[in-house]
């Protein structure tokens, strides 16, 4: 995904093309964050090494580099290899995710979220249908029928199709299988409503009922920090600087393109879940500030700063 929306009421007069490519960043990459981060996995990941407060932590490209050395010395390493396409996908490299979820695929076939995975990459790099995608994203439900980003993005491709009834229905048929305060609910029920919005589909009474408040436990897609140290052999004391990093990353490309309201939510979930109240604070103020001609955007961002229980100005 190469760019963020601009706002809700300019999504709401795009193409239904462009309001679905905004969608991908804020609906399927927190979707991901349920899939990716697997209990088994956690509970077998073996943590290694230590470091000292005073050792340099190094920078999220290096963290990545010393994934890519590990999984030359372990290239049969599904694991390794999807941390690495995570890793990519989270630093806006879309084709080498693809790459590294294209080889987690080949080691570990029967894996539904190497397929899945491999299908988001490939169609958040492209504004059209990618047939690679699709045929992942297949794979994926032939596997696991339930996988919720292998059915999004599906939805996604027909949508791109011109098909928007059947996108909807399949985003409405997603909604009720989603568990109550899912990360992915809120932008999915976006998603919904505005693609209805626009080409005049009547969704009354076919979405379910929309929670009170928002869960606000979606923080940063991927994987936990433990997983994260067993994939790439990070000391556990350099965990939170290489999650930290992608942060601030984060609020650096704000900073160069703040029209992104998704990207500021996702923004404050980071800081609260971080323990960053103030920078939360300060997050939720740029957005606003960002937003100032734009009621239905600051109007998003003070219910979710509410959820979140970021701290008022």
């Amino acid at each position: 995904m190469k760019n963020s929306p601009s706002s809700a009421d300019g999504l709401a007069s795009m193409s239904s093309r462009a309001v679905i490519a905004a969608a991908l960043i804020a609906a399927a990459a927190v979707a991901v964050a349920v899939s990716r981060s697997s209990d088994s996995e956690a509970q077998t990941a073996e943590v290694h090494g230590s470091t000292k407060p005073d050792q340099p932590v190094g920078t999220v490209e290096e963290k990545i580099e010393q994934l890519e050395l590990k999984l030359r010395r372990e290239p049969n390493d599904p694991a390794g290899w999807r941390m690495l396409g995570w890793s990519h996908f989270e630093l806006g490299d879309l084709m080498r995710s693809a790459a590294a979820y294209r080889r987690a695929a080949e080691i570990e076939p029967q894996n539904a979220e190497n397929w899945s995975s491999l299908g988001e990459a490939l169609q958040s790099a492209s504004t059209d249908v990618s047939t690679e995608a699709a045929a992942a994203f297949e794979r994926a439900l032939k596997l696991d029928r339930a996988d919720p980003r292998a059915r999004y993005f599906l939805a996604v491709q027909k949508d791109l199709n011109g098909q928007h009834e059947l996108a909807v229905a399949d985003w409405v048929a997603l909604l009720r299988d989603t568990p109550p305060g899912a990360p992915w609910e809120a932008d999915l029920r976006r998603t919904i409503l505005q693609v209805a919005e626009q080409h005049g589909i009547d969704v009354s009474g076919r979405m379910t009922a929309e929670p009170q408040a928002t869960a606000a436990t979606a923080a940063i897609p991927g994987p936990t920090p433990e997983q994260l140290a067993a994939a790439s052999s990070i000391p556990p004391g350099q965990q939170s600087e290489m999650v930290k990093g992608m942060v601030d990353r984060l609020a650096n490309r704000l900073k160069r393109n703040p029209k992104d309201v998704d990207g500021w939510m996702r923004l404050m979930r980071a800081r609260m879940v971080l323990g960053e109240t103030e920078a939360a604070r300060e997050a939720h103020q740029a957005g606003l500030a960002a937003f100032r001609q734009d009621p239905s955007a600051k109007a998003r961002l003070d219910r979710a700063a509410q959820d979140l229980g970021v701290p008022r100005g």
